[in-house]
């Protein structure tokens, strides 16, 4: 185990934290139970206000209203556990998000699908901690330059995450199809003998395709300091996701994973269902109403909107909407309590 694993001056009784994962599959439910459980647990913003009343209507404060209700939810059900939230860069209002979970006191931000450059900026003058998710040393050196010449300090921490990982990826569609990718172990290896040659005290946490208690130990032996797991919290009882969605995962065999790309410009890993099969046959899915949820997105030219698709997976239509997953997620055979498999995941430390 290693008990000197921090996030500033957060420490968490396991190094492990569990993916931020939307639309309303990682709520407060879940995050709190990682955080009782020992971990950190982690608060998807990506519409989460999809159950307001007014999300049809106005999006934005549905939006900040539900990111309110689920932290101060989750800080009730684990008042002592670590509670994270997880921005995409890419998303429409990010900063607003950022400075309301600030104001709420948020332990701590995890943010992917593009660089956070300015994320230091948003939490000045508070505690809140901040971790960028990269998927090469290129990035991660991009990031700790930018950050220690413009605002004069470090990330709480860095999320490493590999070409296995579930949903948005940070490699090219014909890598991952391909499999010509750089891997998790080599990415982890150069991230933390850059940051030991550079003298950088910075965590190094990985994630994407980290399945089982020996897949943690492996990439601990590598150098990770801690690990992010997502695809294995979805098939626990006290994940937000309806049950329909959690028993796509358990359902789903190895052929069925695909590489898909996704409205907001990435590469995607998700299930082949019905739904993928029309986008792939007719190309796009015309847009009725957009809901402003990412930058750069043309209604009237994008594949499908990425709410709708991800709303009705969660709902439990998951032959209408889209089931992101990790590589490894036809290995998931039943579900269990947060308890359980965390004290699994626990083994890969000892």
């Amino acid at each position: 185990m290693n008990k000197s694993f921090k996030i500033g001056d957060l420490k968490p009784r396991l190094p492990i934290i569990q993916g931020g994962m939307g639309i309303g599959i990682s709520l407060s439910s879940l995050a709190s139970a990682v955080a009782n459980a020992g971990g950190i647990g982690v608060i998807s913003g990506a519409q989460i206000g999809f159950r307001e009343e007014d999300f049809e209507i106005n999006p934005l404060e549905a939006n900040k209203r539900a990111l309110i209700k689920e932290i101060r939810r989750a800080r009730k059900l684990s008042p002592n556990g670590i509670i994270g939230l997880n921005l995409m860069v890419a998303m429409e209002n990010y900063d607003e998000f950022v400075r309301v979970a600030v104001k709420e006191k948020i332990d701590l931000i995890i943010s992917g699908a593009g660089l956070p450059m300015n994320l230091p900026a948003l939490v000045k003058g508070s505690n809140v901690k901040i971790i960028p998710i990269v998927s090469s040393l290129k990035a991660a050196r991009l990031i700790i330059k930018s950050w220690t010449k413009k605002y004069f300090r470090l990330p709480d921490g860095i999320i490493i995450e590999g070409p296995l990982a579930g949903g948005h990826l940070g490699f090219k569609k014909e890598e991952l199809i391909d499999k010509t990718y750089q891997s998790l172990k080599d990415i982890v290896t150069e991230v933390t003998a850059y940051l030991k040659k550079e003298k950088l005290d910075v965590p190094v946490i990985a994630a994407g395709g980290l399945h089982t208690a020996s897949d943690i130990k492996e990439i601990v032996n590598a150098g990770a300091d801690g690990v992010q797991i997502a695809t294995r919290f979805v098939a626990t009882y006290e994940c937000d996701a309806s049950d329909e969605f959690k028993n796509a995962y358990v359902n789903c065999r190895e052929k069925d994973i695909e590489i898909m790309m996704s409205p907001v410009g990435l590469p995607g890993r998700a299930i082949n269902n019905e739904f993928l099969d029309k986008v792939n046959c007719e190309g796009r899915i015309k847009v009725d109403k957009c809901y402003r949820c990412i930058n750069k997105c043309n209604p009237k030219e994008t594949p499908f909107c990425i709410t709708r698709a991800l709303v009705n997976s969660c709902n439990g239509n998951t032959n209408n909407g889209l089931v992101f997953v990790g590589a490894k997620a036809y290995m998931v055979d039943r579900i269990v309590s947060v308890k359980e498999l965390m004290e699994e995941l626990e083994k890969g430390f000892e």
